[in-house]
């Protein structure tokens, strides 16, 4: 078998990346980042129910731990649907947010640092496994932490999809260092089948984000070119605040389930 995995390395030494990757201006600075996560509540939360019906198709709401929560709108969704929600996110900023605005029960530190006492009905890992230097070792993590037959949800992009091959390295989702792997539907299958958690369900999500996202990362990939400014100009006449509907056409979710 021939691995096709793509990755790159991460340009920070390892011990700072994540602090020096997902600091405040990740958050709020927009390029490859976010142009204003807090602004984004509602579109998250309402993310987080729509997740929170698809996972009640394979089990009942139980005790679940959102990896790189940030502010918790997506973990706060599932507890609109009755899941006894716990997150854990690096940046203290975002985790303080989730604290003091929702009262949810955010961590902040890294997963590796959770206690592997604890064991979860169900890990949600929603945009975040490309972000692991090591995410074989972060998939081991959570199955350490799920119990027997526990779900995990993965969202992510995917590199084989038709977008992703027509733009070709102007695809807005190769942007290191925030970004370090690239994976495919049966990519993350593999993953997750070498830690003992098998697919069980895989589709394309539904998804909005704010313009001024979306505007934020097509000027970052576009650059600071003549052309490429040429190309931003029009973008100012979209409202910031105004939701737009994903295509999804790159991205994809999955379930996958721990053995019994």
């Amino acid at each position: 078998m021939v691995c096709d995995h793509r990755f790159t390395q991460p340009s920070w030494p390892r011990e700072i990346h994540v602090q020096a990757v997902y600091s405040d201006d990740y958050f709020q600075s927009g390029g490859a980042g976010y142009a204003d996560y807090l602004a984004e509540e509602k579109l998250l939360r309402d993310r987080g129910r729509w997740y929170a019906r698809l996972l009640s198709e394979h089990s009942s709401p139980g005790k679940i731990l959102d990896v790189g929560a940030a502010a918790g709108f997506i973990l706060q969704g599932f507890v609109d649907n009755g899941w006894t929600g716990t997150g854990v996110e690096p940046n203290d900023t975002m985790a303080s947010v989730a604290r003091s605005r929702l009262g949810l029960e955010v961590w902040t530190g890294m997963m590796e640092q959770l206690a592997a006492d604890v064991k979860y009905d169900a890990v949600s890992m929603i945009q975040v496994l490309p972000h692991f230097i090591d995410p074989k070792h972060a998939v081991e993590v959570v199955a350490g932490i799920l119990r027997p037959g526990g779900l995990v949800l993965v969202e992510t992009w995917n590199r084989s999809s038709w977008t992703a091959r027509l733009l070709g390295k102007a695809w807005h989702e190769y942007s290191p260092p925030s970004v370090l792997h690239w994976f495919t539907p049966d990519g993350v299958a593999r993953l997750g089948g070498g830690c003992g958690l098998k697919e069980i369900a895989r589709g394309r999500p539904s998804r909005k984000i704010l313009a001024s996202h979306g505007k934020s990362l097509l000027r970052h990939k576009l650059g600071s070119s003549a052309l490429g400014r040429l190309m931003a100009l029009p973008l100012h006449l979209i409202p910031d605040r105004l939701a737009l509907p994903y295509p999804a056409e790159d991205l994809f979710w999955m379930v996958l389930r721990k053995s019994e």
